[in-house]
């Protein structure tokens, strides 16, 4: 099943690296946020990628056209003007970066995908969060709903340390946790090729237009993931990822390397639209 990834914003809140990268470049443990992401899903066996591209998609591009010397040990004779690379178990994966524009919205860059998705079901996510949410999981749960398009919901990661007190005296302190109420949309999502029919343009929003209009028509499932779910929006969560994975236990990763299903729900909730990345 063919992966689009969402790669294309400006990502304004995190200018400190996207001012001469694009957010989806951004390194994590020395490597893109987008090489996790996709290693993620081939864990899954979904190793068919389309990158929904738009600002400085060029470096994109560059990043996967040069994969071979980069991801591996280069030997160049000078004299005779060849090289050869010294590869070890390269990853099999198809990567197709299409630039959609800098400018077009997130739905946008979907229907201007149209043309590589050959008519049949997709998963699409955005380029800058990571999660441990079961793919394989959310498929079956997708299929099992018969709706047109399937959205994981996820909790809000608290900005701030949570406090319990009894009385003058701290019952309960948890850095950080995620919140205990609501959800989210926190992408991965699977989608019928209909969906696409909901997109005018664009300017279509997937979220504020399409999903919304998809929800009232009474086709929109969510898959609630109750695990790991952070996005990389600032520079502080991505140093914060870039802390989980010098743990060496990151639950990204944890699941790629033994395929613990994580902590997935199947309860569809109802879903704020906070997500908009592009």
């Amino acid at each position: 099943m063919k992966v689009v990834v969402l790669a294309g914003g400006l990502g304004t809140r995190l200018a400190e690296e996207t001012a001469r990268i694009p957010k989806p470049m951004v390194e994590i443990g020395g490597q893109p946020i987008l090489w996790h992401l996709l290693r993620y899903y081939a864990a899954y066996g979904h190793r068919e990628f389309l990158i929904a591209a738009g600002y400085k998609s060029e470096v994109i591009k560059d990043y996967f056209y040069n994969f071979d010397v980069r991801q591996n040990d280069l030997f160049v004779n000078l004299s005779q003007g060849t090289h050869r690379v010294v590869r070890e178990s390269p990853p099999d994966w198809e990567v197709g970066i299409v630039d959609t524009g800098a400018e077009t919205m997130t739905g946008g860059r979907l229907a201007r995908l149209r043309k590589y998705l050959d008519d049949d079901t997709f998963m699409v996510t955005y380029g800058d969060g990571l999660s441990d949410v079961d793919i394989s999981q959310l498929l079956e749960f997708h299929r099992q709903q018969g709706r047109l398009a399937t959205v994981t919901a996820v909790r809000p990661p608290a900005r701030f340390g949570h406090l319990e007190l009894d009385g003058d005296r701290v019952a309960t302190f948890a850095e950080k946790p995620q919140t205990g109420e609501g959800w989210i949309n926190g992408g991965f999502f699977v989608f019928e090729p209909e969906v696409l029919d909901y997109i005018t343009g664009d300017e279509t929003k997937l979220e504020a237009h399409a999903l919304e209009r998809i929800a009232a028509d009474g086709q929109l499932a969510a898959f609630r993931h109750d695990g790991f779910w952070q996005p990389m929006d600032t520079l502080r969560e991505k140093q914060l990822l870039e802390s989980i994975w010098k743990t060496g236990t990151a639950p990204w990763m944890v699941n790629v390397t033994s395929g613990d299903a994580g902590a997935s729900q199947h309860v569809p909730p109802a879903v704020q639209w906070s997500r908009t990345a592009g």
